[in-house]
């Protein structure tokens, strides 16, 4: 007796179409989140995205869902630029430049209102990203001090809290009026950071990204 084949079940891919329209709400949602703070309406965000509202919440079920993959996609976008500035190697301190003014283009600024609201900080996929992009921040700057040109008590929690500080407007100016001084300020930073460095000792700790979890 033969048996019948084993049936072959058919796995179901987003289609192309759908993952784009993801794709376009997540960049509008960042956009936004950016120029307006994280409480824009979701009616607002599908508008930029050029969707439906429908569809925005057949891919998020809530501004939560949509938050974290906003927090996770800029987090990833900004290892990417670590990973990058790695792989290109040559100078060490150069490699850490580029970074730098990568990472600011990405806004990491406009996650803090964001990180800080009701959705669980502690999902999976966050702290996966956050890991992520802490080790490779690491290896960044410990190229540099390995090579003598970065001062060792600087932390990548350090790091971050600048590039977040420099890429905000202050207060009452519109985030955008101010993108021509962002890279002209975080070089002003980085010269900075070079060793030898002009001070000793700076006050305090370096910061770690764990020292900015628990503050």
């Amino acid at each position: 007796m033969q048996t019948a084949p084993p049936v072959r079940r058919r796995t179901t891919r987003p289609r192309a179409d759908a993952l784009r329209n993801r794709e376009r709400i997540v960049t509008a949602a960042r956009e936004m989140f950016v120029e307006h703070g994280p409480d824009v309406p979701l009616d607002e965000i599908a508008r930029r995205a050029g969707v439906g509202n429908a569809t925005v919440y057949r891919n998020f079920p809530d501004r939560d869902a949509l938050v974290r993959e906003v927090v996770c996609s800029v987090m990833d976008r900004t290892a990417r630029a670590a990973e990058e500035a790695i792989a290109e190697g040559g100078d060490a301190f150069s490699a850490l430049e580029r970074f730098v003014h990568t990472a600011a283009e990405e806004r990491i600024s406009a996650l803090c209102p964001m990180i800080s609201s009701t959705f669980d900080q502690h999902h999976p996929d966050l702290e996966s990203a956050r890991l992520r992009v802490e080790r490779l921040v690491a290896d960044v700057m410990d190229r540099a001090k390995e090579a003598g040109q970065l001062r060792v008590d600087v932390g990548v929690g350090d790091l971050m809290i600048v590039i977040a500080q420099l890429s905000r407007p202050p207060a009452g100016l519109e985030c955008l009026s101010v993108d021509r001084y962002v890279h002209r300020h975080l070089q002003l930073f980085l010269d900075g950071l070079r060793a030898p460095a002009r001070s000793e000792d700076l006050p305090g700790a370096s910061v770690t990204l764990e020292d900015l979890r628990k503050s």
